[in-house]
C-alpha cells in the first residue's frame, strides 16, 4: 500500500525531492504538499529578472498545476501549516489536518527584519519570495524614491531592478565594500563604479537608526544623523532558517533544523530539505548543495539511504550585468602571497592567492571564463609551482604555449557544477555519457544539463568531445526527414538554385525516397516553394498543420480556439461587444485575455467555425492568426498619447507594423512589441522583433525569446523616424523567410548566420529595397483573411479531425 506523504514548503529543494520521488518509484506515496504561498513551485533565484522586467512569473514556474495533477498530488496552496502533532502523526493546516507516515519538512528561510524603529511601517519590505517582487514592481510603478537595505546579492538585484524601473535607489551598506562575503575590496571597488554608472546611489559603512513616516514610510534615518528620502525601503541584510513549526513540534533545533547525513531530523519518520536545516554546524543557501540534499531525501524515503557530503563551492554570480567569481579563502595571511591582474580601461580584476605551493583563492570581476578551472585547482589542491608565472593567465597558458582549449574542461572535479539552472555537475554528465548517453539530445533528457537556459550548452558539448574522444561527433546538420538525407539548407539552396517550383519537381530532382512526402517534410517544403516562388507556387493547404487548414487552434477535447485580431491591442466598445455575443452565442467555454493583448475563446465546436468567422467578421474583426507560422502579434503600450514617460507613439507604430506584416507567412511564429520607453511596459526585449521608443528615435532589437528558451533581443539599429524602423522590420522578415530553416525561431537563425551578417543586408540600402520589395510582392499575393474566405463557404464540413497527424509534428 502506498505510503502517506506530506511535504510542507513548496520550494525549489522540495520540488526536486518529488522529482526523484515520482520518477524512481511513482506510486510509493500519496503526496500531500502544503504551501504558504498561494502557488507551487517556481525558481526564486529568476525572482530578480521577474523584478527587472525582463522576465514574468510564467517563465520562471517550474511546476505547474498541471505538473502536480498528472502526477497525483494533492496541493493545499495559500494554506498556512499551524501544527505538527508528531504523536498522532498529523499535520493541522488552517482548513484541516492531514495524516502521515512520511513528512518532509522544506519551510526554506525567512528574511531577516532588522529591528530599528518604524520597520512594521507600510512601504517597508523584504526581497525573498514573488509577493514581496509584485510589491516591489506596484511601489516602482509609482516612482519616486527607494532605499534597498543591505549590500549583498540579493539587495543589488533588489536595487537593480527598481533603477531598472525608474525609481531613484540608494544602497545602505553596513560593511567597507559590496558582497564582502564573496568578493574582496578591490573587486567591490569594481562593483560599485558599475552599480553608480547605472544610476544606482552606494553609501557603504552606513548603519540604519530608525525608518521615518507618518502613516508609511517616507526616509531613513542613519546613525550618523543623515536622512535619505524613501518612497519604498527594501530589508535584504540576511536570511535565516524558518524553523518555528519544527521547534513547536519538539524537534532537535539549534540554528536550522539539525539532520544528519540522511536528512533525518531527530524524529526518524520527519526528513528536512534546504535553506531550513543545520548539518554538520553548517547552513545552506545556494542551489546546487540544496539538490545535493534533495536526492539524499528521495533515496531515505524509499530505503535507499545515502550519505550528504559536504562540498566546497564556488560563487559564480551575474549581478546587474556584472560578471563575479569567487572560490576558497582569499582573505590575506601571513604565508600567502597574492598574483593580481589589472585591466582598468575593460573594468577587469583577477586576484589569485597563493599558499605554499598551492592555489588557495580566487577572486575574478569582468572575465570569469575561466573560473571553473581556477576552482579545480583550489578543489584538487594542484601543485602550481612549474606554471606560477603563467597561472593568472589560465588554463590556454600552461605549458609554454596554447594548450589543447578542451584542458580546462578536463581538469574539472567530477563535482564541479556545469549546469546552474538544475544544479548539474561534471560527475553527473559523465556518468551518463559513459551509460549511453553520446549526444546532445541524450545528455539533456537524462541530466537535464543545458535543457533550461542553454548558456551551458558549449560546456556539455566540450565533455561529450573529452569523454568519448575519438568516438564523438561534432553534431551536423540533420535531414528534413526521413524522405531526404539533405538538410533543411541544402533543400533551400537547390530550390532556388534548381528552380524547383512545386513539390513534385522536389521530390523528382532531389531524390526523395517517398512519391509525396510525409508529415514532416511536406509543410516545410510548403513554406520554402511559397517563400521563394510566390508567383509561381500555390500554397498547398493539405500540407499545412492542422490548425493552420482549420484557421483556430485545436484543444485537446477537439474543440478550436478563435483569437481574433486586435491591431497594437487597440480594441473599441463596438468589437468587445460582437465578441461577447459571440461567446454566448457559440457557447465559448472560455473567455481568456492572451498575453499578446487579444482576447481568446475557447471551446469553440468544428462545425461552428464558419458561422462564428462570419459574425466576426461583419463586426470588422479578423484572424489573428494565432495558429499561424507567422506574424501572431504586436504588443504595444499606450506610449506618448497617453504616458507622462512615453517618447514616441508606440501604439501608432504597433499598428502600422502589424497592418504591414499581417497574414505573412513566415519559418515559424513571430512576435513583435513596441514600447514607448525604455521602461518597456510592452517586453520589447523578448521578441522576435522589439521595438524601443527613445527620445532620439527607435531602438530596434532582434531574436529576443520568452518561451522554453529566454533569450534578450540583441541591437540590430537605431533610426530617427518611423518610417525607418518600419522599412527595417520588414528588411528583416523577409531575410529571415528568405533565409532560416523552417521551425526556427528567428534567435535560432540568428546564431547561425550571426548578427553582424543580418545587419549588413539589411542597413545596405539596396538590399534594404530589395527585401522590402520582395515582401510586398508576396503580401501582394498572399495576404488575406481566411475567415472571410471560409464563412462564405459553409457547405465545408469543419467537424474537429480525425486524423491529426501533422499536428503530432507541431
Amino acid at each position: 500500500m502506498k505510503q502517506k506523504l506530506v511535504v510542507i514548503g513548496a520550494g525549489m529543494a522540495s520540488g526536486r525531492v518529488l522529482e526523484h520521488l515520482i520518477e524512481t518509484q511513482p506510486d510509493a506515496f500519496d503526496i500531500t504538499l502544503f504551501n504558504a504561498e498561494d502557488r507551487g513551485n517556481y525558481n526564486r533565484i529568476m525572482l530578480s529578472p521577474v523584478l527587472s522586467g525582463e522576465k514574468t512569473y510564467e517563465d520562471i514556474v517550474t511546476h505547474d498545476d498541471d505538473w502536480y495533477a498528472e502526477r497525483g498530488v494533492t496541493c493545499r496552496f495559500g494554506e498556512h501549516v499551524t501544527r505538527i502533532d508528531r504523536e498522532n502523526k498529523l499535520v493541522e493546516g488552517r482548513n484541516g489536518a492531514v495524516s502521515y507516515d512520511k513528512l518532509l519538512i522544506a519551510t526554506g528561510s525567512a528574511p531577516f527584519i532588522i529591528p530599528v524603529p518604524g520597520k512594521d511601517l507600510p512601504g517597508v519590505i523584504s526581497y525573498r519570495d514573488l509577493d514581496d517582487t509584485n510589491a516591489m514592481i506596484d511601489a516602482a510603478a509609482k516612482g519616486g524614491n527607494a532605499v534597498v537595505i543591505g549590500g549583498g546579492l540579493l539587495g543589488l538585484e533588489a536595487a537593480a531592478g527598481l533603477a531598472e524601473r525608474g525609481m531613484n535607489v540608494t544602497v545602505v551598506h553596513l560593511m567597507g565594500h559590496l558582497m564582502e562575503r564573496q568578493l574582496d575590496e578591490a573587486a567591490g571597488y569594481l562593483l560599485r563604479k558599475d552599480l553608480e554608472k547605472r544610476g544606482i546611489t552606494v553609501r557603504t559603512q552606513a548603519s540604519t537608526k530608525a525608518i521615518l513616516g507618518e502613516g508609511r514610510a517616507e526616509a531613513v534615518l542613519l546613525e550618523d544623523g543623515g536622512t535619505l528620502p524613501a518612497d519604498l525601503v527594501v530589508m535584504a541584510v540576511g536570511i535565516r532558517p524558518e524553523t518555528r513549526l519544527a521547534t513547536d513540534a519538539g524537534l532537535t533545533v539549534a540554528r536550522g533544523i539539525e539532520v544528519d547525513a540522511q536528512m533525518r531530523t531527530s524524529d526518524p519518520d520527519i526528513v528536512a530539505v534546504g535553506e531550513c536545516i543545520e548539518y554538520d554546524g553548517q547552513l545552506f543557501g545556494l542551489v546546487a548543495p540544496l539538490y545535493d540534499q534533495a536526492k539524499i531525501v528521495a533515496k531515505t524515503l524509499l530505503d535507499e539511504p545515502d550519505a550528504f557530503v559536504v562540498k566546497d563551492t564556488a560563487t559564480k554570480l551575474k549581478v546587474t550585468g556584472c560578471d563575479l567569481f569567487s572560490a576558497g579563502d582569499f582573505a590575506a595571511g601571513e604565508g600567502r602571497e597574492d598574483i593580481v591582474f589589472r585591466d582598468p580601461a575593460r573594468g577587469i580584476y583577477k586576484r589569485l592567492v597563493i599558499e605554499g605551493d598551492r592555489l588557495v583563492g580566487a577572486v575574478m570581476y569582468g572575465d570569469t571564463a575561466d573560473g571553473n578551472w581556477f576552482f579545480g585547482l583550489i578543489k584538487d589542491g594542484t601543485d602550481i609551482e612549474e606554471m606560477r608565472d603563467t597561472l593568472i593567465f589560465g588554463p590556454a597558458y600552461q605549458g609554454g604555449a596554447a594548450a589543447d582549449p578542451l584542458s580546462a574542461v578536463a581538469a574539472l572535479p567530477p563535482e564541479a557544477e556545469i549546469c546552474g539552472c538544475n544544479g548539474i555537475c561534471k560527475g553527473t554528465i559523465v556518468q551518463a555519457i559513459e551509460g549511453g548517453a553520446t549526444d546532445l539530445g541524450a545528455v539533456r533528457a537524462t541530466t537535464k544539463a543545458s535543457a533550461s537556459c542553454g548558456t551551458c550548452t558549449g560546456l556539455v558539448e566540450q565533455l561529450l568531445q573529452v569523454t568519448l574522444g575519438d568516438d564523438f561527433q561534432m553534431p551536423t546538420a540533420q535531414p528534413v526527414c526521413g524522405c531526404t538525407d539533405l538538410s533543411h539548407e541544402d533543400v533551400r539552396r537547390l530550390i532556388k538554385t534548381k528552380e524547383l517550383k512545386s513539390q513534385a519537381a522536389v521530390w523528382q530532382e532531389l531524390g526523395w525516397n517517398t512519391p509525396n512526402g510525409c508529415h514532416v517534410c511536406r509543410p516545410a517544403i510548403n513554406f520554402y516553394l511559397l517563400a521563394d516562388w510566390p508567383l509561381e507556387y500555390r500554397d498547398d493547404p493539405q500540407s499545412r498543420f492542422v490548425n493552420e487548414r482549420k484557421h483556430a487552434n485545436i484543444q485537446k477535447d477537439g474543440t478550436f480556439s478563435v483569437v481574433p485580431r486586435m491591431w497594437g491591442g487597440i480594441t473599441t466598445a463596438d468589437e468587445l461587444r460582437a465578441i461577447a455575443d459571440a461567446a454566448d452565442k457559440y457557447s465559448a467555454k472560455t473567455v481568456k485575455v492572451t498575453g499578446g493583448q487579444r482576447i481568446d475563446l475557447l471551446g469553440i465546436r468544428g462545425e461552428d467555425l464558419p458561422y462564428i468567422w462570419a459574425d466576426l467578421n461583419r463586426a470588422g474583426l479578423v484572424s489573428g492568426h494565432a495558429y499561424s507560422k507567422g506574424l501572431r502579434t504586436v504588443k504595444t503600450c499606450v506610449g506618448s498619447d497617453h504616458c507622462r514617460f512615453g517618447t514616441q507613439d508606440s501604439t501608432g507604430l504597433g499598428i502600422k507594423l502589424e497592418k504591414a506584416l499581417w497574414g505573412s507567412w513566415t519559418p515559424h511564429k513571430v512576435k513583435l512589441a513596441v514600447s514607448g520607453c525604455p521602461r518597456n511596459c510592452a517586453e520589447a526585449t523578448c521578441k522576435d522583433v522589439g521595438i524601443v521608443c527613445v527620445d532620439s528615435g527607435y531602438q530596434v532589437g532582434v531574436g529576443g525569446a520568452a518561451g522554453m528558451d529566454l533569450k534578450e533581443t540583441q541591437r540590430l539599429v537605431d533610426v530617427p523616424t518611423e518610417e525607418e524602423a518600419i522599412a527595417v522590420t520588414i528588411a528583416f522578415v523577409q531575410l529571415y523567410r528568405e533565409n532560416a530553416k523552417y521551425l526556427d525561431r528567428p534567435y535560432k537563425w540568428l546564431a547561425k548566420v550571426g548578427l553582424d551578417w543580418v545587419r549588413e543586408r539589411v542597413m545596405d540600402p539596396a538590399e534594404r529595397q530589395r527585401l522590402i520589395d520582395a515582401f510586398e510582392l508576396s503580401q501582394s499575393i498572399f495576404r488575406k483573411d481566411p475567415w472571410a474566405e471560409h464563412a462564405r463557404d459553409k457547405a465545408q464540413d469543419y467537424a474537429p479531425l480525425a486524423d491529426l497527424t501533422l499536428e503530432a509534428a507541431e
